[in-house]
């Protein structure tokens, strides 16, 4: 009889089991329906650079570390646009504390000009471009925002040639220069463009290097008359030219200009002449 009893099946436990499944079921489905608050993000303050060297012990270099770090963990995929100002603030003070910390502006040109924080960035940039005199890479990241998000062609062209005196070997040096020289292509004082390449020219060490940067110069030379036909064309007839072909036959211009690249001339939609590589799609 006691042996019997001893093989019972323990019911306590499986109803708690049962009970607690239950329960857990439910919890989660209540929490399904609850829309959860965002979760704060790391970077939320910027503290004045006296409390940050203070707290560091009156190491600036420990501060600025420490303000590098905060950047490099902050979870950006979780801030609010608003925030990404505070992230500026704080990789500013870090470059003013120690303008020559590498990953500090490393950080804020992967990040800050794509969430609308330009200025901040240019000044990481500039101050790491004093400080790290060797270092081609802060110029030529400045160079690449001056254009892309500021549309200032002759700055980036200008930091551009900077960075590209930075670099130990004499043909990447050259490329970089020639993208210098390209990047002027969308200038819209064409003149003062081909006058900077006719000074690049004239500065070039190598001549094959030298005569190329002529026909650049020469290039912009003749989209900028073709400009100045199309002008007069449409201020003549009311209406702007829809081909080259048109500024031909009225006798603005005595022939239509060769490109020494090979891309050519065109009139985009507005009745401008550019280059065809530069035609909207």
């Amino acid at each position: 009889m006691k042996a019997g009893m001893g093989r019972r099946f323990p019911i306590l436990p499986l109803l708690v089991l049962i009970v607690g499944g239950l329960i857990f079921w439910l919890g989660q489905s209540a929490l399904k329906s609850i829309k959860r608050s965002r979760p704060n993000a790391e970077i939320e303050v910027a503290l004045p650079i006296f409390v940050q060297v203070t707290l560091a012990g009156g190491d600036r270099y420990l501060a600025a570390n420490w303000s590098v770090i905060r950047a490099l963990v902050t979870e950006t995929s979780r801030m609010a646009p608003e925030e990404y100002h505070v992230l500026g603030q704080v990789q500013k003070d870090a470059s003013w504390l120690n303008p020559a910390h590498e990953d500090n502006y490393y950080i804020a040109t992967a990040i800050l000009p794509w969430e609308g924080q330009v200025e901040p960035t240019q000044l990481i940039l500039r101050r790491a471009t004093f400080a790290r005199f060797f270092d081609y890479q802060p110029p030529f990241y400045y160079a690449f925002n001056l254009v892309h998000f500021m549309g200032d062609v002759f700055g980036a062209s200008e930091w551009l040639r900077q960075a590209a005196g930075k670099l130990p070997d004499p043909d990447e040096r050259l490329t970089m220069e020639s993208l210098a020289a390209s990047w002027l292509d969308r200038s819209k004082d064409l003149d003062m463009a081909a006058r900077i390449v006719d000074a690049m020219a004239a500065q070039a060490k190598r001549k094959d290097f030298a005569d190329y940067l002529r026909q650049r110069s020469q290039r912009l030379r003749d989209l900028a008359a073709l400009r100045r036909a199309a002008k007069s064309y449409s201020e003549q007839r009311g209406s702007p030219p829809r081909s080259l072909q048109d500024l031909l036959n009225s006798g603005l211009i005595d022939k239509l200009p060769v490109d020494p690249f090979g891309a050519g001339f065109a009139i985009d939609a507005d009745g401008q002449p550019v280059f065809i590589s530069r035609l909207r799609k």
